[in-house]
């Protein structure tokens, strides 16, 4: 294209009646480069925090498998990445020189030539999103481990996972990734992360509760080493520290460590080995037998129990089940579905240890309920039901 010249330029800008002593003196004339419709630009639009994680050489990375919603991450976050259109076509231009830089300029010149090298009608818009983490456990769940003397014969038919698999497969930033992995208390085992099988848990926690009982330790102060030497014996003893670590609380008293067991954690696990091989429980015989089953010294409470089982009010006489958060499905709707189909109608205090973990950044339970469920009163109490018919 043939470069324009000044006079060109202010013809143009008389034609389109714009008085020039209102605009810079500078014009830039564009042009389109050779490689302008090849489309090999993507825009992302991102928020101030993570310009500066880019700016300051870190990394973002985009996740998920082929079937998955790609998602971003920084180190910390994730980010849903959705397609915006924009009504105006937006232009590349390499080196162009915005109004403020043009005022600064000190020997303006007094057409600047540019080309543009691509163009977009869309960019990608990124918002905020929980981390999908339902698939860690899936991962783990494949293939629990259940003690050294299980592994010794067999070979394993499952895949087992590095940090650096996990970070590839789970869409989510490394660092939620890594609390959950403590959440859902796994342990590094030759280099995998494992999460040991329930009823092996349980060996290992009965072990370290009956050396507590026979010592007459208190339970705010169970000493490790002394654990280390008289349970190594029977089990690894990383495997001793690993169960210490997921049911106490770890301190350091005069350069020794201990741990503060946890009466909450224990008491829910307890309840989860009694519940476990029963469809519904007699809810005064399970309260019975659960209180006779913990730790002498530890007190159990219902509220203990939220979002691993549910009591059935309605039931004569009432009854109590096996409900797991961890095994409901992720996906908003679905979850609502999953569980009006347990139950009809729900109160907020039954159902919240349910879809607590839906909520985004600032999002309270109340607004999901009144998105996804429909409010009514039975016998003066306020209850939730499906807002669609379950099929």
């Amino acid at each position: 294209a043939a470069m324009r010249s000044r006079a060109e330029v202010d013809a143009t800008l008389q034609t389109a009646k714009l008085n020039p002593a209102e605009l810079l003196p500078v014009v830039h004339c564009l042009s389109f480069g050779p490689q302008a419709g090849s489309g090999e630009c993507c825009l992302l639009q991102l928020e101030p925090g993570l310009c500066a994680e880019l700016e300051a050489g870190r990394s973002l990375v985009i996740r998920g498998e082929k079937d998955e919603h790609a998602v971003l991450c920084s180190k910390d976050k994730t980010y849903d990445m959705k397609i915006a259109d924009t009504s105006n076509m937006l232009l590349f231009v390499p080196a162009c020189k915005t109004p403020e830089e043009l005022n600064a300029d000190l020997a303006p010149c007094n057409i600047i030539h540019s080309q543009i090298a691509g163009f977009s009608k869309n960019y990608w818009e990124l918002r905020r999103c929980r981390p999908k983490l339902k698939k860690l456990r899936k991962l783990l769940m494949e293939d629990p481990y259940e003690g050294p003397d299980s592994q010794k014969d067999q070979p394993s038919t499952f895949s087992k996972y590095t940090t650096e698999d996990l970070l590839s497969l789970i869409q989510a930033s490394e660092e939620e990734i890594l609390h959950q992995l403590q959440v859902i208390d796994a342990c590094k085992i030759e280099g995998y992360w494992r999460i040991l099988d329930f009823d092996y848990e349980m060996k290992l926690l009965n072990h370290v509760i009956q050396l507590i009982d026979s010592e007459s330790w208190p339970l705010s102060k169970v000493p490790l080493c002394a654990c280390l030497e008289e349970l190594g014996s029977l089990e690894p003893r990383e495997m001793i520290e690993h169960i210490l670590l997921s049911y106490g609380r770890k301190y350091v008293d005069d350069g020794e460590v201990f741990f503060e067991m946890l009466e909450d954690k224990i008491c829910r696990a307890v309840a989860q080995m009694l519940l476990q091989n029963a469809v519904k429980f007699n809810l005064s015989e399970f309260e019975e037998v659960w209180q006779q089953s913990v730790p002498e010294g530890m007190t159990t409470r219902l509220d203990q129990l939220q979002g691993l089982a549910l009591v059935d009010k309605s039931s004569r006489p009432e009854t109590i089940f096996l409900l797991k958060v961890e095994d409901l499905p992720e996906d908003n709707q679905e979850r609502f579905n999953s569980l009006f189909g347990i139950r009809q109608k729900w109160t907020e205090v039954d159902i919240t240890p349910y879809i607590q973990d839906l909520c985004a950044e600032k999002q309270t339970v109340g607004a999901l309920l009144t998105k996804y469920a429909r409010c009514s009163m039975l016998n003066g109490v306020k209850v939730y039901n499906s807002r669609r018919p379950i099929s």
